[in-house]
């Protein structure tokens, strides 16, 4: 920093105040220190920093099933808004949250790398289990851990999704919609289902059973033989597009034409439900927002400020064709 500011005519107080994006600095002087900092090709050293600020400026996220849309897309977003953010990620992957000595062992790890705290991806309820065991003054915060984690949480209200596709589908005359869920140690399965059930019930319409997938799109093609048998099947609520994707094919290889014969709603709004054939009708998730709000949590806790326990996205729901109204 001192053979920047050497260079630039300045002091390095003034240097500082550049790469920390203060406003109190003339566009001249601005640019005179960052035209010193190309050609010296400095960077900031972030121990250092570390060691005066008591911040890493590095947050740790534990994660677990990325191979899924929702918690690759989540782990993204987190990754998105710490970087808009100036924050660097270190991310602890696991293989499988079965046990909670494995989530606590993954925070433990991130924590003694410095990071200045850390966030949960935590969508099986072993993982939220795991959570009730960290101590209220270690920096964690939960995603999709559902209504009774012990940490603070932020989430997509998987509820109000649920319930509006399935509103959706009962506006259009159907009597009832059947639904096609997620596995059942899957938080967010458990919050889909709640929220399908508690439309229909609100609707005064029958509950069918619930039939479940473990969210691939073979399961959803497998679950259609079941669906196949009832004759006065007209809707149904698939708990993610993959598994409305396989179910797809299969009412297409028994002859039944969506919408036509069955209307289809799927949740997650992936980039490829745009162009199923027909394009599919499904609930959106906004990742994006997600991780900002995360982070926003996290960094408050970190700070040791008033935060809200639980901060939630709403859904969007986006009609396309794969929806219309119940036959006659």
């Amino acid at each position: 920093m001192a053979d920047v500011a050497r260079l630039a005519g300045v002091s390095h107080q003034t240097v500082s105040r550049v790469l920390h994006d203060n406003p109190n600095v003339r566009g001249e002087t601005r640019e005179r220190v960052l035209a010193a900092i190309r050609q010296l090709n400095y960077r900031p050293n972030s121990m250092a920093r570390a060691l005066v600020t008591g911040r890493s400026k590095t947050i740790g996220v534990v994660s677990s099933d990325t191979t899924f849309y929702g918690p690759a897309s989540t782990l993204f977003g987190i990754e998105r808004a710490a970087y808009d953010a100036g924050y660097a990620v270190s991310v602890s992957s696991l293989r499988s949250v079965s046990s909670r000595n494995v989530v606590l062992d993954a925070i433990q790890q991130l924590l003694d790398q410095g990071v200045d705290g850390v966030a949960v991806i935590a969508p099986l309820r072993s993982g939220v289990d795991a959570l009730r065991h960290v101590s209220p003054d270690v920096p964690v915060v939960a995603l999709e851990a559902g209504q009774n984690a012990t940490v603070p949480v932020a989430t997509v209200d998987q509820r109000a999704g649920a319930a509006a596709a399935t509103r959706h589908l009962l506006s259009l005359g159907h009597k009832t919609v059947w639904h096609l869920a997620g596995p059942a140690d899957w938080q967010e399965a458990e919050e889909r289902i709640l929220g399908w059930k508690t439309a229909l019930e609100a609707a005064g319409a029958p509950v069918p059973p619930v039939l479940r997938g473990d969210w691939t799109a073979r399961s959803g093609y497998e679950l259609g033989e079941a669906l196949l048998d009832n004759d006065n099947l007209t809707a149904v609520f698939v708990g993610n597009d993959q598994m409305a994707l396989g179910l797809l094919r299969r009412l297409r290889e028994a002859g039944r034409e969506v919408p036509r014969d069955i209307s289809l709603v799927g949740f997650d709004d992936i980039p490829e439900a745009a162009y199923f054939t027909p394009p599919l009708t499904t609930v959106r998730q906004d990742f994006s927002e997600l991780g900002r709000r995360c982070l926003k949590l996290l960094l408050s806790k970190v700070e040791g400020e008033e935060h809200p326990g639980r901060v939630v996205v709403a859904p969007e729901l986006v009609v396309r064709e794969s929806t219309g109204a119940a036959r006659c």
